[in-house]
């Protein structure tokens, strides 16, 4: 699965992703950084790249409809330090070695749930 990594997360995330077997780049490795949220979501679906993000508004599924890009993670946590982050990354490692095609998806992973929205 390959995965693009979003500004708001540290750059760990892509390593930790790398670690655990995964095609994780970030926004800056791909001299992106900044760029509109449009631009992050078509040059996702280009590369068929799963956005995992903690913007809450890509869980909009009015304005990023998820039949219409190639998935998206949602990561809500209340505290963002990097150790919650990367934690909680973690827990959703397993899920993700579970999950073959996440095209067409949206999930929301929060510390207690996951849900996912097609």
């Amino acid at each position: 699965m390959k995965i693009k990594v979003d500004e708001n997360l540290p750059v760990d995330v892509a390593d930790f992703l790398g670690n655990a077997g995964f095609d994780a780049e970030t926004v800056y490795s791909e001299g992106i950084e900044g760029c509109t949220d449009r631009y992050l979501i078509t040059a996702c679906k280009k590369e068929k790249r799963v956005l995992i993000t903690l913007d809450n508004h890509f869980s909009n599924i009015r304005a990023y409809p998820p039949n219409e890009c190639f998935g998206i993670i949602v990561l809500r946590v209340a505290n963002q330090s990097k150790p919650a982050i990367l934690s909680l990354v973690g827990k959703l490692l397993t899920l993700l070695k579970k999950e073959s095609d996440m095209s067409k998806c949206l999930w929301i992973v929060e510390e207690e749930r996951v849900r996912v929205r097609w």
